[in-house]
């Protein structure tokens, strides 16, 4: 596959790319280059989670990027979630692993690997403590919003350890793409500069943008990395910000009527978010959104960006949007949904996480 289609593929879902010229020289040197995403096992899979990283994982499976999901329970543990208990975390994370299943990522091929079994050979901490060694402790104090928290939201020692462990994830696995979320930025440019400090590998930094709540968000806050942009972001520590590839049909057109959505608004409009990212295959897809005769019949737009401008012009009332987002939601959800239902074991796993009390 021409490096330039690769390229392509990876900034149709990339909010920022560091850098793309290393990028195209790791494509046209390396055909199979592995990438990996982490997750903290943390409670009920939402859209973000269950569509738009699986989307995402898919597309560079297709491009021929390796890649490793990386079940982070000690960091779910530094990090309080569920409890602390360890082995609710573990039970979470098996349950992720039946969440990529149902949403179509082929787990064969791709490597699942455990935070546990990573750090069980003194290489890891080796390196985690030359790790260390390299970064501030400022820096580290300053790294982790990439826990959810803010600075000055420290409450053990171990939550120091946070960041110098994600660098450190990356290094012993290889890794030649960081493939996470715009919120964990910070850790991927200590892994850069750590890199260049002992001679490492360089890895690429890909960081795909967050899934808006449906609260929505302020225009000037759509793009940014830290802990106060995060607040925006879905989040299924807060029920009335996201919408779970659990929820019935009748749940999601329920929580998305009640979604931000002003009139002629789209910056911060949460419904063209799910739109951009979860609904279409590409901004060039057609789309076509039904509607009484009486309010005008069916509205054809030849892409995304003409709808953007029928929105902005009026022409297009919140309530035919939402309608048109809840359906194409639920065809995202709709078999992840269902498998959790047909699958004996998935609904055992669904129901054990579901008993789970979240905690941030």
């Amino acid at each position: 596959m021409d490096t330039e289609v690769k390229i392509a593929a990876i900034k149709g879902f990339a909010q920022e790319i560091v850098t793309e010229e290393e990028l195209k020289k790791l494509f046209e040197t390396n055909d199979h280059p592995l990438a990996y995403d982490g997750f903290e096992p943390s409670g009920l899979a939402p859209l973000h989670f269950g569509v738009l990283r699986a989307k995402n994982i898919k597309t560079m499976l297709d491009i021929g990027i390796k890649f490793n999901l990386y079940l982070a329970d000690y960091f779910a543990f530094i990090n309080n979630k569920l409890g602390g208990n360890i082995d609710r975390i573990r039970e979470t994370g098996r349950y992720f692993v039946e969440v990529w299943k149902a949403a179509g990522v082929d787990t064969k091929k791709v490597n699942v690997i455990w935070n546990k079994d990573l750090m069980s050979d003194f290489k890891y901490w080796d390196r985690f403590i030359k790790v260390g060694k390299a970064v501030t402790l400022d820096r580290s104090k300053r790294a982790i919003t990439i826990m959810g928290r803010k600075e000055g939201e420290l409450v053990d020692t171990a939550q120091i350890f946070y960041p110098i462990m994600q660098v450190t994830d990356i290094f012993e696995m290889d890794i030649d793409i960081c493939q996470l979320g715009m919120d964990q930025r910070k850790a991927n440019i200590l892994a850069r500069e750590t890199a260049h400090k002992y001679g490492w590998k360089v890895p690429v930094a890909v960081h795909h943008p967050y899934l808006l709540g449906l609260a929505g968000a302020p225009k000037e806050l759509r793009s940014m990395d830290d802990a106060e942009g995060m607040a925006y972001k879905m989040s299924k520590s807060d029920p009335k910000s996201s919408i779970l590839v659990h929820d019935s049909f009748a749940t999601i057109k329920e929580k998305i009527n009640s979604a931000y959505c002003p009139e002629k608004v789209v910056d911060g409009n949460p419904m063209f978010d799910y739109i951009d990212k979860l609904i279409l295959d590409s901004p060039d897809s057609p789309i076509t959104i039904d509607r009484p005769q009486k309010f005008g019949g069916s509205l054809e737009a030849k892409d995304f960006s003409e709808l953007i401008s029928y929105y902005k012009a009026g022409k297009l009332h919140p309530a035919d949007l939402k309608s048109y987002v809840a359906a194409g939601i639920e065809e995202k959800v709709a078999p992840i949904r269902e498998h959790f239902e047909k699958n004996k074991a998935a609904k055992e796993l669904y129901e054990t996480v579901k008993g789970y009390q979240t905690t941030r």
